[in-house]
């Protein structure tokens, strides 16, 4: 038996963990940020999968039997191919599962016009990846995104309540809104920017939907123990949580705390 692994490239799926641990507060997990290489957003397609496939199998070596992509840009360019091609070859029976699946299956409940907007990382929003999972559920969906690149930065160096973010959000939202002015629902489509709700909605209708994907993913994983009980079985619970970063342990921890309400102690990880 062993934890549920998180990993994110950086601080942003501590806001997915948090969603998880209060869901399932059984279980034991690790989070895993990869903050010395951050951010995955700009990289390419194959270097973001070698980072990837790199931290999910440190993760499977520290007794991790399922693994969560808290990462939109890790689970737009990375999931598949190790889902496909690396984890027949590494084990079988572990898994990995992304963020974008569960996010794009509640659409149809929450778009009344089937006009969708998406906010993410340019890595996120070059990959297409949001658009085509939509379309294979509903292909009448459309969907207009853009790119914030500003965004993951600002929050990480704690200037998300700023004049300077309030700058950034208005004019990604404006862009947003300016391209398809029928929008009724707004994926925020990276794990970051749930911390910059309040100040979005200063910029968009109350009537429309923000999609956050904390709660989303909680319940899908929930509902993905339930189907798979021979994979649940290997998940040990004593309600524990370990936090590493391949970085300062000083930094995770103090930009943690923009994240979670409790302080942590993260420990530094060495991937090679």
């Amino acid at each position: 038996m062993g934890p549920i692994g998180i990993f994110d490239s950086g601080y942003g799926g501590l806001t997915i963990l948090n969603d998880i641990r209060k869901r399932l507060p059984e279980y034991d997990y690790i989070y895993l940020g990869d903050n010395a290489r951050t951010p995955y957003g700009t990289r390419s397609f194959e270097v973001v999968y070698q980072y990837t496939l790199e931290c999910v199998q440190k993760l499977f070596s520290l007794g991790c039997h399922l693994v969560v992509l808290a990462c939109n840009t890790a689970s737009a360019k990375a999931l598949r191919t190790i889902q496909q091609n690396d984890l027949p070859g590494i084990d079988s029976s572990r898994r990995v599962l992304g963020v974008i699946r569960p996010t794009v299956e509640q659409l149809d409940q929450l778009t009344v016009t089937g006009h969708v907007g998406l906010l993410a990382t340019p890595g996120t929003v070059q990959s297409d990846s949001y658009p085509i999972e939509i379309h294979k559920l509903n292909p009448e969906i459309k969907v207009s995104s853009v790119a914030c690149p500003m965004w993951v930065p600002l929050i990480e160096n704690n200037e998300h309540l700023t004049p300077g973010a309030a700058y950034f959000v208005e004019k990604n939202i404006t862009e947003l809104m300016e391209a398809d002015p029928e929008i009724d629902t707004i994926i925020l489509g990276c794990t970051h920017y749930p911390l910059l709700t309040p100040l979005i909605r200063k910029y968009i209708s109350p009537a429309v939907r923000i999609i956050e994907q904390g709660t989303i993913v909680a319940d899908s994983l929930k509902e993905y123990l339930n189907r798979h009980p021979e994979l649940e079985q290997q998940c040990s619970k004593e309600g524990s949580c370990r936090y590493l970063t391949t970085e300062s342990t000083s930094k995770f921890n103090a930009s943690a705390s923009i994240f979670l309400s409790n302080q942590v102690e993260a420990e530094h990880l060495t991937l090679f």
